[in-house]
């Protein structure tokens, strides 16, 4: 949690939320992950200061324990002082423990940003779905709550001006923007009419830019005209090595030159023969994709 202090922008786990996307897809099947087409809706989440504390805190634990399908787990949350925003236990279940920071006593319209993160966790627990270290595994649950419906409210809990900051989870605000609307262009949702944040707005923003982007990469045939021109080039001198491209050329076992890149929707890697013309379908998230190889 940033709290008056400078908050990082950019991209820089650009590649471990790619991968955290893949192993939601993977793990999860294309069936299940569009089972959360439609996100939490802010009037379920709402806690305003004149709630009672802890019944509020509990009807917002549930909303999201429904909303992530866990009907038999049963959040417990209390209050601390400690240095981050939240911590949950993760036990056996059925019942978790959360800790949320004291300032949330004060400042609870953040309460549901910092469950959607909390009880993520516990999903992903519960599915046995983990990356190696506490950063990139932070990183996915980010990813995985964003994705998957709750995470509008940790990009909406972003606010800075020339006195103050507030940030919560471990994404950029940018990179929440970019998996926020990697998640738009899925299923159709504009989650921005939901944010109270102006910085929000204009974090989406630049994360749409960047998820756009990949839907502009050789070989798909929106690429443009400098992509398409080095993409001939590196085709012209494949197999040897390229650097500094999505794309990789190599021969088949009958030597026919085959190139791979991701899908710009999972990212997991498709290879595909170079052809010319060629319609490819994901086999991971089922997005199909029209190529010039």
């Amino acid at each position: 949690m940033a709290s008056d202090g400078p908050v990082e922008h950019g991209f820089p786990h650009l590649e471990t939320v790619r991968a955290a996307v893949t192993a939601l897809y993977r793990r999860l099947s294309y069936d299940t992950v569009q089972t959360f087409a439609t996100s939490v809706a802010p009037a379920d989440v709402a806690f305003c200061d004149t709630d009672d504390l802890y019944p509020g805190v509990q009807r917002v634990a549930r909303e999201l324990v429904r909303h992530y399908r866990l009907p038999d787990a049963r959040m417990i949350v209390g209050f601390r002082d400690m240095r981050y925003a939240a911590n949950v236990e993760l036990a056996a279940g059925p019942e978790y423990f959360v800790e949320l920071n004291d300032r949330f006593r004060t400042h609870r319209r953040d309460i549901g940003a910092a469950l959607a993160h909390e009880v993520m966790h516990v999903y992903l627990h519960r599915l046995d779905l983990s990356f190696p270290g506490t950063r990139d595994n932070e990183i996915l649950t980010d990813t995985a709550a964003t994705y998957l419906g709750a995470g509008w409210l940790l990009l909406d809990a972003y606010r800075e001006d020339a006195a103050s900051s507030q940030k919560l989870g471990y994404l950029t605000p940018e990179e929440f923007g970019y998996v926020l609307a990697k998640r738009s262009l899925v299923f159709g949702e504009d989650p921005s009419v939901w944010f109270t944040s102006p910085q929000a707005y204009t974090a989406y923003g630049k994360g749409m830019e960047r998820a756009r982007l990949d839907e502009r990469q050789p070989p798909l045939t929106a690429a443009g005209w400098a992509g398409r021109r080095r993409y001939a080039r590196d085709r012209r001198d494949a197999p040897g090595p390229q650097s500094g491209v999505p794309y990789t050329f190599s021969p088949d076992d009958g030597g026919r030159l085959r190139v791979s890149f991701s899908c710009p929707t999972c990212h997991q890697r498709i290879r595909v023969p170079v052809r010319g013309r060629v319609r490819a379908r994901c086999g991971l998230c089922r997005t199909v994709l029209e190529c010039d190889t």
